[in-house]
């Protein structure tokens, strides 16, 4: 009671009622006698989080991460709910995979989780039925990433000569395949780099320059002018996964401009740093696809101040601080996210002028993509009572001592930013904040509404 509610209707001094996990009325209406209350005085009250882009590592490579860390971290940054990406070992290529996965996260999850499926070249209108019947959210596709059939496992060759490999999906794979999930209602979600691209400007890695140049803007562009052209002609809903150039966000404005059928989505990475700051971080900020220069920068800020780019989700991808240490070109990339998205956005939405565009970027629109729509990103009667308490007055420092994922150092290390998660409610249930840490699992494998 006593917080600034974000509300469908703006930001409004209302008293949220909550009961058996859902909220039942927002407004002054008087709460039961009985009933528990929480001082939200000078606070914002705010719909949890919903981070479509995360990277669990499990199964697979546990001592990078696993569910349990996972969820940790995102109850602590006040995110509710993830949706964790199809390439573990073994990937989420069928519906037995998906279920064993779903089984896995539910014994150690902190908070929601549902799970993206895999889109291989070698997928069938068969397997993408089963994955939909099993609960997958939607369907991405690695774009130049091929698939190792004896280790179920996705990874980036360009040796497609070895028998083990399966080729990458392609445009082919996507036109095949675009109609089939548009009739079941789910998404396409691309890693957008063209593979004959990168495939070109190849080279070893030895400075950052070097990953700048190996894996360049015009990669992003065409993969996304593509499977724009593709998404037009199936009606698939078409996403695009950590959008991260100029170049690739124009072509992706001249897809919406003809009609196509896509929705953006950037990181936070993307979105404070650039090229410059590898002199400081080092490592930690090499991912995939790079970051790279402050005009591209500044053209991601401008995309999302206007809305093109309509959501972000922090693709966190942890691996150990000592893999992390190795020689740059050696180093895997990935760094890890989810605690610092709710923080780093507020500070954004503020700086644009409007700090209530916060949870339209990672709670509404995420909660659209993933199909959630009905029970989660709003905070309105009907809805699950996810719900994060943010102080305004008090900063958050980025430091590897606070992080819950098992890569404590990330892309945003020393930074600050003026909000501070004091509490996050899964379901009305206290699973981070007040002097607690999430310790039992209490999330649930989630399903999407299908259209």
């Amino acid at each position: 009671m006593g917080g600034t509610v974000h509300t469908p209707e703006g930001p409004r001094e209302v008293d949220v009622q909550i009961a058996g996990g859902v909220i039942t009325a927002v407004g002054n209406d008087r709460a039961p006698e009985d009933a528990r209350t929480v001082d939200a005085r000078g606070m914002y009250v705010l719909p949890g989080a919903i981070d479509v882009h995360v990277h669990s590592r499990d199964p697979g490579f546990p001592q990078k991460e696993d569910f349990g860390t996972l969820t940790a971290a995102a109850a602590a940054g006040g995110v509710t709910t993830v949706v964790d990406m199809p390439n573990t070992v073994p990937a989420v290529d069928a519906a037995g995979v998906m279920e064993s996965k779903a089984a896995l996260a539910r014994r150690q999850a902190r908070v929601d989780v549902g799970l993206w499926a895999l889109l291989r070249s070698g997928t069938t209108s068969e397997d993408l039925e089963g994955l939909a019947a099993a609960g997958a959210i939607g369907f991405k596709a690695y774009l130049g990433y091929a698939f190792s059939l004896t280790r179920k496992q996705v990874h980036y060759s360009p040796d497609l000569d070895d028998p083990d490999l399966e080729a990458p999906p392609d445009y082919g794979t996507l036109a095949r395949l675009a109609p089939v999930i548009a009739e079941l209602g789910l998404p396409l979600l691309i890693h957008a780099e063209d593979p004959g691209i990168l495939a070109a400007f190849r080279r070893p890695l030895e400075t950052y320059a070097d990953l700048l140049a190996a894996r360049p803007a015009e990669a992003e562009a065409v993969a996304v002018a593509a499977a724009a052209e593709i998404a037009g002609a199936s009606g698939v809903r078409l996403h695009v996964a950590h959008l991260s150039s100029a170049a690739g966000l124009a072509a992706a404005q001249e897809a919406i401009r003809a009609g196509a059928p896509l929705t953006l989505e950037t990181c936070p990475q993307y979105l404070w740093l650039c090229d410059d700051d590898f002199r400081r971080l080092g490592n930690a900020m090499k991912v995939y696809p790079p970051i790279r220069t402050a005009s591209d920068r500044d053209a991601l800020l401008e995309g999302l101040a206007k809305g093109v780019i309509g959501m972000v989700a922090t693709d966190h991808a942890p691996h150990t601080d000592e893999e992390k240490a190795a020689p740059f070109g050696e180093a895997p990339s990935g760094s890890p996210g989810v605690q610092t998205l709710y923080v780093s956005c507020l500070e954004l939405a503020k700086r644009q002028g409007d700090v209530w565009r916060a949870p339209r970027w990672v709670s509404e629109a995420p909660a659209a993509l993933a199909g959630l729509q009905e029970s989660k990103g709003t905070i309105a009667p009907g809805f699950d009572a996810d719900i994060v308490i943010v102080d305004p007055n008090k900063a958050t420092r980025v430091r590897a001592d606070v992080m819950r994922s098992r890569q404590r150092h990330g892309a945003l290390d020393g930074m600050e930013f003026g909000f501070s998660v004091r509490a996050t409610y899964l379901r009305g249930s206290l699973v981070s904040g007040e002097g607690r840490r999430a310790e039992r699992p209490s999330g649930r494998i989630v399903r999407p509404f299908r259209r």
